[in-house]
């Protein structure tokens, strides 16, 4: 029985460091001026065409 809750911690701390590896990725593109990575966009959840529309 403690499988599934290793695995589920596992897959949450997988998801974390995503989450907070594309943050820092995206925060790091905007700040030197370049465009972030869609892939890096799409895993926060932002519609990478819409991000890229802002300030037109």
């Amino acid at each position: 029985m403690n499988a599934p809750r290793k695995n589920k911690f596992f897959a949450t701390l997988d998801t974390f460091v995503t989450v907070f590896g594309s943050a820092a990725a995206v925060s790091a593109a905007v700040e030197a001026g370049r465009a972030p990575k869609a892939k890096h966009l799409t895993n926060l959840g932002i519609d990478p065409t819409a991000f890229r529309s802002i300030g037109h």
